[in-house]
């Protein structure tokens, strides 16, 4: 069985990042269900999110770009939204994380 990119099941959540000069990650936990990254080097290009709150979304991406990608991981780690043990941002986070990882 695989997903709607052709990727196995058992990588859901953990396909690989990197597709080309992008980064594509499947959220957890949250409302957004994929976040779409460019980096240049180590520093953030555009952030885009499928899903999850429009204009909250917009002004996370907005003040990414051009940002140090560990900068945004230290400042993002951890945050939670409402009820959840993690939010956008924090998904935000693990998405930088795994695409340095993967540099």
């Amino acid at each position: 069985r695989t997903d709607r990119r052709g990727y196995p099941r058992r990588w859901l959540y953990t396909y690989p990042c990197h597709t080309e000069d992008r980064c594509v990650y499947k959220t957890r936990g949250t409302c957004s269900r994929e976040i779409t990254i460019e980096l240049e080097g180590d520093t953030v290009q555009s952030v885009s999110f499928l899903g999850g709150c429009n204009g909250n979304l917009k002004g996370i991406s907005a003040l990414a770009k051009g940002q140090k990608a560990q900068d945004l991981i230290d400042t993002l780690s951890g945050l939670t939204c409402g009820f959840k043990n993690t939010s956008c941002p924090d998904q935000l986070a693990q998405a930088l994380k795994a695409a340095l990882a993967e540099a």
